[in-house]
């Protein structure tokens, strides 16, 4: 684990306290997803926020918006004081992005499967208006167990949308459930061109999202452990949507700070 990505799991877990609600797990499980996203990979900065022609990030997965929140605090969108208001009435820092308290967050977060089927809208607008930008999205493995979200693979590769890149948590937090299959060997029938890479190892992640996939959309399969980074959430099944006390905040904070050690 990089300093950078273990720093990002603190002020997440802070967060969590402040606002008494989380889902500390399937956050944890995308912090270096969204940190490669955001150091390496997206053309995008504060002053470009609102430029047309700007990479785009859509998190489909809205369990992560305090990992989204925290990295954008941390890149200057917006002060990072305003993680400590995290949950309250009239604070823009909430369980799930608002797109229209945070301007700069592209689609709101809410109901799983909504995301990819947007951002495949964005990327077919740029493609048609001949744009040089790319869209990035991230969902989570249980996400595909939604329809909406296999009509929008169709639509992509139809559409031949080759800045279109899916990122899909693959924490197996649907696997108890039902029996998805070959996620990869599914999208390749769909058109897509896929990579399956450590979704921990930043060098990796890095690799994925450099891989060339001329008129096809791109489906990175970035495998997760949920809870990565503390031996407390990726053991115990109990914290979804469970906020830590002062207690157990200090005490996830220490295995952070030892994870891997």
């Amino acid at each position: 684990m990089t300093e950078q990505a273990r720093q990002l799991r603190k002020s997440i877990l802070h967060m969590a306290y402040i606002a008494q609600d989380a889902n500390l797990p399937s956050t944890f499980s995308a912090v270096e997803i969204l940190r490669v996203l955001y150091d390496r990979v997206l053309r995008v900065s504060p002053e470009t926020a609102a430029d047309p022609c700007r990479d785009r990030f859509v998190l489909s997965k809205g369990q992560a918006t305090m990992g989204l929140l925290a990295i954008l605090a941390e890149k200057g969108y917006f002060p990072q004081e305003e993680l400590l208001t995290a949950c309250r009435y009239d604070s823009r820092v909430s369980m799930q992005a608002d797109r229209t308290k945070l301007p700069f967050v592209e689609v709101s977060a809410g109901s799983l499967g909504h995301g990819f089927p947007m951002a495949a809208g964005m990327a077919w607008a740029n493609h048609i208006m001949n744009r040089d930008a790319s869209v990035y999205v991230l969902a989570g493995d249980g996400e595909m167990n939604e329809g909406t979200m296999w009509e929008a693979a169709l639509f992509a590769a139809s559409e031949k949308l080759d800045r279109l890149t899916l990122v899909i948590d693959d924490n197996n937090s649907i696997g108890r459930m039902v029996r998805m299959g070959d996620l990869s060997e599914k999208l390749r029938a769909f058109g897509f061109q896929t990579v399956e890479t450590d979704g921990h190892d930043e060098g990796a992640l890095a690799q994925a999202f450099a891989v060339r996939h001329p008129g096809k959309p791109m489906a990175i399969l970035a495998k997760t452990v949920r809870g990565y980074g503390s031996r407390t959430l990726t053991e115990d099944r109990s914290w979804f949507h469970r906020a830590p006390t002062q207690k157990e905040m200090e005490q996830l904070a220490r295995e952070v700070e030892c994870y891997g050690a």
